[in-house]
This record gives C-alpha cells, structure tokens and sequence, in this order.
C-alpha cells in the first residue's frame, strides 16, 4: 500500500500528476479541488494516497490532505459509487462542505454537484453519516487558485479535465465555452474548470 508520497511535482495535467520520488516518477490522479492548492512545477510536494489495484490497471489517487483522503476512500464505499466518480465528487465540492451536506441530510445541495443524482444522494447521506465522526484528519482551509500549466487560454485543458471526469466532449466543451465567455480575457485553465463545473451543476 502506497500511502503517501514526497517529491517534486514535474507535471500538472488535469486530473493527472506526475510527481518524481527519488528518480521514480509516479503518475497520480487528484480531484479538482487538490489542483487549486498545487505549486508550481518544479515545487516539493506531499501528497496522501489512496492506491487501487484492478486486473487492468494499477492507480495511485492523491490529496493534500488526510481527511479529504479518507472522504475519497468513505465515498468508494458507498453502493454504486466508484473511484472515478468518488474524484468527481471531490472535484465539484470541498471535503468540508461535503461532509457538511452530509451531517445536515442537505440532499439539495448534494444533487447540484456534478456527479451526484438524486439516489446517490440519499445513499450518501443514509450510508456515510454515521462514518464522518470516525474518519482521520481536520476539514481544510484552501488558500486562493493557483494557475494551471497550459496553452494560454487553457481550454484544451479544460475540456479534457472535465472528459476525465467522465462530461462526453460536446458537453464539456459547451461548458468551457461559456466559462470563457463569462471570465473574459485570457482565463486560466482552473479558473475555466471551476465556472465549468458550476455550470454543469445546474
């Protein structure tokens, strides 16, 4: 089990990182909401992990902080909700107000984040709200965005950010658009993603 890691982030392509640990370069995907605390590359880093082996594949999930990692791993728990829309969960809504949602049964809140229909809801609530008390770590603070690596206006990125999280192309790229045109000149990839994502959640 790889828990945690130590380097220096060499690359930032949503939803993917490549950090470099002593000459090994793992790849590790992150939700959204871990991507507006990264530094720049080139910067150490620490990252808490969550590793997952399937017969195809093997995937490191990382995040800044242990109890958005033990939310990813209370979310994977849940009937029907996987990895991939466990990071898409955490990509669309803080760790904090997640669990806040949760403790307080505010399934209205909750179907307004990508990835989370109206059952997921309820069984978010009905299956995780007595776990939250028992999981390791405080809520996290986020300090303001940080921009990503990317062609200037960032929306290559973007879309593909949002692909990743499972938005069919067309889709994604209707989203970012209106993004571009609502954050007016020469947006960040981040900046792009996060109006995206609000727009979707509508």
């Amino acid at each position: 089990m790889i828990g945690q890691l130590r380097g220096t982030l060499l690359e930032k392509q949503p939803p993917r990182l490549l950090v470099d640990v002593a000459g090994v370069g793992y790849e590790v995907e992150a939700p959204m909401t871990v991507f507006y605390d990264l530094p720049e590359s080139g910067a150490e880093l620490t990252l808490y992990t969550h590793f997952v082996v399937r017969e195809d594949a093997q995937l490191l999930y990382g995040f800044t902080g242990r109890y958005e990692r033990e939310l990813f791993r209370s979310l994977i728990k849940v009937n029907g909700v996987g990895p991939k829309m466990a990071l898409a969960i955490l990509s669309g809504i803080e760790a904090d107000r997640l669990a806040a949602c949760i403790r307080d049964q505010d399934t209205t809140s909750l179907v307004k984040v990508p990835g989370i229909g109206k059952k997921t809801a309820e069984r978010l609530v009905i299956e995780m709200s007595d776990r939250l008390d028992k999981l390791e770590g405080a809520p996290m603070t986020r300090p303001g965005p940080l921009p990503l690596d990317g062609p200037p206006d960032g929306r290559a990125d973007a879309i593909a950010a949002l692909e990743s999280l499972g938005y069919r192309n067309k889709e994604a790229a209707a989203a970012v658009g209106r993004a571009a045109e609502e954050a007016g000149a020469d947006p960040s990839s981040e900046e792009l993603i996060r109006r995206a994502l609000r727009t979707l959640a509508r």
